[in-house]
């Protein structure tokens, strides 16, 4: 199984970060995504699930800030791997510290959450869901006939559930919406800017029937909460040669394979797998053509199978009910079509479908011209990185170009 160093922590988006025992700089969080699901118009309260992940390696304990001027209750939480509750208590700023989370805050709260296994070296991710009611009335609040849930949301991806009997007539930040199966209207976005969202949401009573929308449920699908993630690292242009990563978690029970479709006019190598949860690693059986046929599998995103169809797949213990399972699958991909070198320029021209997307430029090649709105970083080790993060559920046309800086 390859590693990138460094460049593993550095590909998470939204990754939080604090410091050590030592005093050193480490990732603490990655991954966010969290739902309120508003509750009685006039209580001031809403139940909270927030979906997130440990990522410091070696960490045994996961540490949740209680936001000033709310009222926590009914906490609960569970290791989203193996579907099992979770010990925790609540704990001062101070214990905080000398439990495991170095630079907390003196002033907070924290829920302190002791996790199922120590977080993996390498990439490792501890995965948990916290779940409890805050009372906050300023935040959630009754004017004249409507409901106001007005909060500045640091978490990168996040949805708002409004209460049954209620309509949406005004939401100040760029929001998917959905009526969910229960009739209740779910506001959802991915903010992919540096700052937070200054979130407003109105709603005025109104009953809507629950009756399913016409339209086909995929494509409502909510941006925020999709788990796939892919980063590129460029080898140097002339080879057409590139490694990847691409993070993926399955929830289904009963399934036991992962299959990705190699892209046509690309060609995969060196295929390999682990379970960020556990670190363990995973086998890959590289298929193609009638091989696919001969092994029996079928599945929608292959198509019709040819002599040039190209499948990787990764298999694991089939999921039993409330399991689920980070998928870590890398290859190395070879395509002269879409990665090349031409005169002193590198090429770089592929879709991305994924919400999150990411590519590592050859060590001393600096980014000229990017089609795609992108953040630009600097990596551990000097690389240009750049993240083409997408809240629309549309592809990115990902064409850019760079150039080699002058010895």
């Amino acid at each position: 199984m390859r590693t990138f160093g460094a460049l593993v922590v550095a590909a998470v988006l939204a990754v939080s970060w604090g410091a050590d025992a030592q005093g050193r700089r480490q990732p603490q969080e990655a991954d966010g995504y969290t739902r309120y699901e508003l509750l009685a118009p006039g209580s001031a309260k809403f139940r909270i699930v927030y979906d997130i992940t440990a990522v410091r390696p070696g960490a045994t304990a996961f540490f949740n800030p209680i936001r000033k001027g709310s009222v926590a209750s009914d906490e609960k939480v569970t290791d989203l791997a193996t579907g099992q509750p979770l010990a925790f208590k609540v704990v001062t700023g101070e214990e905080a510290k000398t439990t495991g989370l170095p630079d907390a805050d003196a002033s907070y709260d924290y829920i302190r959450v002791e996790l199922a296994r120590p977080v993996p070296a390498d990439g490792g991710q501890g995965r948990i869901l916290i779940e409890k009611t805050y009372e906050d009335p300023k935040s959630y609040k009754v004017e004249g006939k409507d409901i106001v849930f007005d909060r500045g949301l640091g978490i990168k991806k996040n949805a708002v559930v409004l209460p049954l009997g209620y309509v949406l007539i005004a939401c100040n930040y760029p929001s998917q919406v959905t009526q969910e199966a229960d009739g209740r209207l779910r506001i959802s976005f991915f903010n992919v800017t540096p700052g937070e969202a200054p979130l407003k949401l109105r709603a005025a009573p109104g009953a809507l029937s629950a009756t399913p929308t016409s339209v086909k449920a995929s494509r409502f699908g909510e941006r925020a909460k999709q788990t796939r993630d892919i980063v590129y690292f460029l080898q140097s242009p002339e080879t057409h040669a590139f490694d990847l990563y691409h993070d993926y978690t399955e929830e289904k029970a009963g399934v036991s394979r992962y299959v990705n479709v190699v892209r046509t006019g690309s060609v995969a190598t060196n295929p390999s797998a682990r379970d960020l949860d556990t670190g363990e690693t995973i086998p890959a059986v590289h298929l193609k053509g009638a091989e696919i046929t001969k092994a029996g599998i079928d599945d929608p995103e292959i198509g019709k199978i040819t002599p040039q169809s190209e499948i990787v797949v990764f298999n694991f213990k089939p999921l039993k009910a409330g399991q689920s399972i980070r998928l870590r699958m890398s290859e190395t991909y070879t395509d002269p079509g879409r990665y090349k070198l031409v005169g002193d320029e590198l090429v770089f021209d592929r879709t991305f479908g994924r919400a999150n997307n990411a590519v590592v430029l050859p060590k001393g090649w600096m980014l000229t011209n990017s089609s795609a709105p992108v953040v630009v970083s600097r990596t551990d080790d000097g690389r240009i990185r750049l993240d083409f993060n997408n809240p629309r559920p549309d592809e990115v046309e990902a064409l850019f170009t760079a150039k080699k800086v002058a010895p």
